[in-house]
């Protein structure tokens, strides 16, 4: 798994222009992008051979993943509502 295939902006391209406007205003939005980023890098990591780690954890990391996903398209909507 690529990181640029899981940067945010590839994710959500249409609100490339919301993504920006979170990251200036919303400290919650920053922190949320962070613990993607560094998901992804743990998950491709693991999937790449170069760190061990049971399917259980990579199930959970990949849920995690997906939460995070959930909680910023949430925010992108309210934002486009606002």
């Amino acid at each position: 798994m690529s990181e640029l295939g899981n940067d945010l902006h590839a994710l959500f391209p249409a609100q490339i222009a919301v993504l920006h406007s979170l990251k200036l205003k919303s400290e919650h939005y920053r922190s949320l992008a962070r613990q993607h980023h560094e998901l992804v890098q743990a998950i491709g990591q693991i999937e790449s051979g170069n760190q061990a780690c049971s399917d259980d954890r990579l199930e959970g990391l990949k849920k995690q993943r997906l939460h995070l996903l959930d909680e910023i398209a949430e925010m992108i909507a309210e934002h486009q509502v606002a």
